[in-house]
């Protein structure tokens, strides 16, 4: 199975055997392919098989289409075995083997397991080999039965019909990557003293899965409110988290034990991250970032004026398209990328611009210069921007008693999302922050009156018309929180206020 972005293709391994002894691969395969050579002689040789004393020549079919990975040993060391004789031919036929081999005959997890037996269901195969630790992950496909393995002496018993012996599992398992945060269930929107304007803004960003810019001093709740926006959005649906799990088992990041994810991703990466980190790539073989780990969920960039600009700029085009497109000399790759950017920022380098408690100590140039760290192209992609001032002690006593759940607001952030799948049925686009500006026009045109403050403000220069697309999703969502079939004139003046920052 040969992986180009989260697209796997059927390989078939085809094996001649004559001549004088040798060990020929050939299919365009990598490195790491090329030396599955010495990998699989010395399993097979391991395992108690014999090995075939001529020439053994293997072929990789589509000769023209690239291979890399080490997932292809196993294939190799079983295809090897058939052409002797050693192994039934109808066994392996219409089988998907998958797997690592260690030099002792231990089959290692591999990464895209999910992906590659999606494509082999739909190629018509409907068996599957794969590593023990990769079985739970490929089961999750239905139309294929999968028979997990140890080591290359389980997988020839299972294909014999022989006694499949016990063996010790293999303990070695891959780190986990950094930027990629699981979310935290037990943090709850009622942590969250005061900030009702924030939190109101929070709420609407999930219900249209809007993005989110949080401008504020430190300490004031900036990421606290951005870190429980997971806990208000709905679970994905089964279409969605295969989706999501195929890009976490491409990147190798799957949470142990849970091979299907269910809840939307929560990725934090730090703002030292490089641009390929983050929008995804490599010199040879491009691997998702966390743009794309963050498909369906949430993409938090704390502090992000401290980001390189060219990182925050190179997400202008997932924004947009939902998708991540990276070429390379050898192959063009494709992730999913349509996430919820959340960006939290300091007013200034000090932080305490505006602020009532402490003094400024920046310079009013210094100032400037740190707001436009965040590129105005950047900033007209964000929905919904919002000032997260520190509670005074007043709202403190209030909030105590007050605070909503994140149970309750995600009750209704789920009503809200039903009202827009109704709404989009027969459209390939799901909540109200996805919707292109030319449908927003022809299919949910609204009457002038309900429009006017919003072309007022392009009129002033306030709004480009990509922001009034913008400003008119958001007030779609307004109006599916209040259960109106369509917006007001106040909806739209309030997702005008919330683009432009303004308190209420």
């Amino acid at each position: 199975m040969a992986l180009n972005g989260v697209r796997g293709t059927v390989v078939d391994i085809e094996v001649h055997i004559g001549g004088m002894p040798g060990f020929s691969l050939v299919g365009l395969p990598d490195a790491s392919l090329h030396e599955s050579r010495d990998r699989v002689r010395a399993a097979v040789l391991s395992s108690r098989e014999p090995w075939p004393l001529q020439k053994i020549t293997v072929s990789l079919s589509p000769a023209a289409l690239p291979k890399r990975g080490s997932h292809f040993d196993l294939g190799v060391a079983v295809a090897i075995l058939a052409a002797a004789d050693e192994v039934p031919l109808d066994a392996v036929d219409g089988v998907l083997f998958l797997g690592e081999l260690a030099l002792d005959g231990r089959l290692r997890p591999v990464r895209g397991v999910l992906p590659a037996v999606l494509a082999a269901e739909r190629a018509g195969l409907a068996r599957a080999v794969v590593p023990e630790a990769n079985a739970a992950e490929a089961r999750l496909i239905p139309g294929v039965r999968v028979f997990g393995a140890r080591s290359l002496r389980q997988v020839l018993a299972f294909l014999r019909g022989t006694e499949i012996l016990p063996e010790p599992a293999d303990e070695l398992e891959e780190a986990a990557d950094p930027i990629l945060a699981t979310p935290d269930d037990s943090a709850d929107l009622a942590d969250v003293a005061g900030q009702s304007e924030p939190k109101r803004a929070v709420e609407i960003a999930a219900a249209g899965h809007h993005h989110l810019l949080l401008t504020g001093s430190p300490g004031s709740g900036k990421t606290m409110l951005a870190r429980r926006l997971p806990s208000l959005l709905p679970d994905l649906s089964l279409d969605e988290s295969l989706e999501v799990t195929s890009i976490h088992s491409i990147a190798g990041v799957l949470p142990p034990g849970r091979p299907l994810i269910v809840r939307p991703p929560f990725a934090d990466p730090h703002h030292t991250s490089s641009a390929v980190s983050i929008v995804g790539g490599g010199s040879r073989v491009p691997r998702p970032g966390a743009a794309s780990l963050a498909h369906r969920g949430v993409l938090f960039l704390d502090e992000a004026p401290e980001f390189p600009p060219r990182v925050l700029d190179s997400l202008r085009q997932p924004l947009e398209s939902g998708s991540l497109t990276l070429a390379r000399a050898e192959a063009t790759s494709v992730f999913p990328a349509r996430f919820q950017l959340v960006l939290a920022q300091n007013p200034c380098p000090c932080g305490n611009f505006g602020s009532t408690v402490h003094e400024c100590t920046c310079r009013p140039d210094a100032v400037r210069r740190y707001g436009q760290r965040v590129s105005g192209p950047v900033r007209d992609r964000v929905d919904i921007q919002v000032q997260v001032d520190a509670p005074t002690m007043a709202e403190l006593d209030v909030a105590a008693e007050s605070a909503e759940p994140s149970k309750v607001v995600a009750d209704r952030v789920a009503e809200a999302r039903a009202r827009q799948e109704r709404r989009l049925r027969d459209t390939p686009w799901r909540c109200n922050g996805e919707l292109p500006g030319p449908y927003l026009r022809r299919e949910l045109k609204l009457s002038p009156s309900v429009t006017a403050p919003a072309f007022a403000a392009v009129r002033a220069g306030q709004l480009t018309l990509r922001g009034v697309d913008r400003v008119l999703r958001v007030a779609w969502t307004i109006a599916d929180l209040a259960g109106r079939d369509s917006p007001t004139a106040s909806d739209v003046h309030e997702a005008l206020r919330r683009r432009r920052g303004e308190a209420a």
